[in-house]
C-alpha cells in the first residue's frame, strides 16, 4: 500500500469514528482519561441480563475474506480498508435517513468503490464471490467457549447484525459457523430499515426482548457499535480483536468489560453478575 493509500485509509478511519457520534444522552460509565479496571462496575451501573452480539468481525472472522482481497489487490490487508469504508458509508446512509438496500448489497458496492480507488477492475464474478464468502465466515476459535460461559451463567443471548435476514443472511451465517444454537433470538437491522448505529436498531432489540435498554449489553469488536448502543442506555462489552482498540476519551461512555477475546469479556461480566447477585 502506498503512502497516499495509507493516508487515505487513516482519514477514512477518522471519519468513520466521527460518523458514530449520534444524538442521545450518555447513559453509562464515562471516563476522564483511563480505562476502567476489569470487572469494576461504575457506581449505579446495572449489570445486564441480555447479551446482544454483533456478528461480522465480532463473532465471525471477516479476515477470512483476505484471500479474495489478496487475489484482487495483491494485498489481503485491503480487506480492512474495505470494511472501514463499509462501516463509514453504512453510518452516513443511516444518518441521512436513507436505506437503499441491504448491508450485503452495500458491501458489494463498496468493493466496487475500493476497486476504483486502487485502479483494480472488479468483475461481476468477484462481487459474487464476496457474497458467497460473507455467508461462509468462520467463527473465531474463542467464540464457542465464550458463548457457553455466558449461557451457563444465566445470561440470555441474542444477535444483532447489519446482515440481512433469511436464507441468505445472518441466520445462515451463524448456522454455517456452527454457533446458531447458542442464541435465543436473531435480530437484524433490515427490519427497521436502518443500519447501526441508528438508535431505532438498539431500541428494537430491547422492545422485542421486553426489557429496558439497561438490561442489554452490546458485545462487539467495534468501538463505534459499543458507543451507539451505550447512547441509548445499553452497556457494552468490547473485544479488542486484531486491528481493533478501545476509544478512551473524556466524555465518552466506556464498556463494562474489555478483553482481547470473548471468554475474557464473559469472565468479567460473570464476575459482575455474581457480585450483584
Amino acid at each position: 500500500m502506498t503512502h497516499d493509500d495509507q493516508s487515505s485509509l487513516e482519514r477514512r478511519k477518522f471519519l468513520a469514528g466521527l460518523g458514530t457520534a449520534t444524538a442521545g444522552a450518555i447513559a453509562a460509565n464515562v471516563v476522564g482519561g483511563t480505562t476502567p479496571a476489569a470487572a469494576e462496575a461504575p457506581v449505579g451501573a446495572v449489570v445486564p441480563s441480555v447479551c446482544v452480539f454483533d456478528v461480522n468481525g465480532s463473532l465471525l472472522a471477516t479476515d477470512a475474506l483476505a484471500p479474495l482481497f489478496q487475489r484482487l489487490f495483491g494485498n489481503g490487508l485491503v480487506e480492512r480498508e474495505w470494511y472501514e469504508e463499509l462501516a463509514l458509508y453504512s453510518n452516513v446512509i443511516t444518518s441521512s435517513g436513507n436505506y437503499p438496500g441491504t448491508f450485503f448489497e452495500l458491501a458489494k458496492a463498496v468493493l466496487q468503490m475500493v476497486g476504483s480507488i486502487h485502479h483494480v477492475e472488479i468483475r461481476p464474478t468477484d462481487v459474487e464471490e464476496l457474497g458467497t464468502r460473507l455467508l461462509s465466515l468462520p467463527a473465531y476459535p474463542d467464540v464457542p467457549d465464550g458463548l457457553r460461559m455466558l449461557k451457563e451463567a444465566g445470561f440470555r443471548l441474542v444477535t444483532l447484525t447489519n446482515s440481512p435476514p433469511g436464507s441468505k443472511g445472518s441466520e445462515t451465517q451463524l448456522a454455517r459457523a456452527g454457533i446458531a444454537e447458542f442464541f435465543e433470538r436473531h435480530f437484524n437491522t433490515h427490519s427497521v430499515r436502518r443500519f447501526k448505529v441508528a438508535q431505532s436498531v438498539y431500541h428494537m432489540v430491547a422492545e422485542e426482548m421486553d426489557v429496558p435498554p439497561t438490561a442489554c449489553c452490546m458485545i462487539t469488536a467495534h468501538a463505534w457499535d459499543a458507543l451507539g448502543a451505550q447512547y441509548v442506555g445499553f452497556s457494552s462489552g468490547l473485544m479488542n480483536r486484531p486491528g481493533q482498540a478501545s476509544l478512551v476519551m473524556h466524555g465518552l461512555p466506556q464498556p463494562l468489560a474489555v478483553a482481547p477475546d470473548l471468554p475474557g469479556v464473559a469472565a468479567q461480566l460473570i464476575k459482575l453478575r455474581r457480585r450483584q447477585s
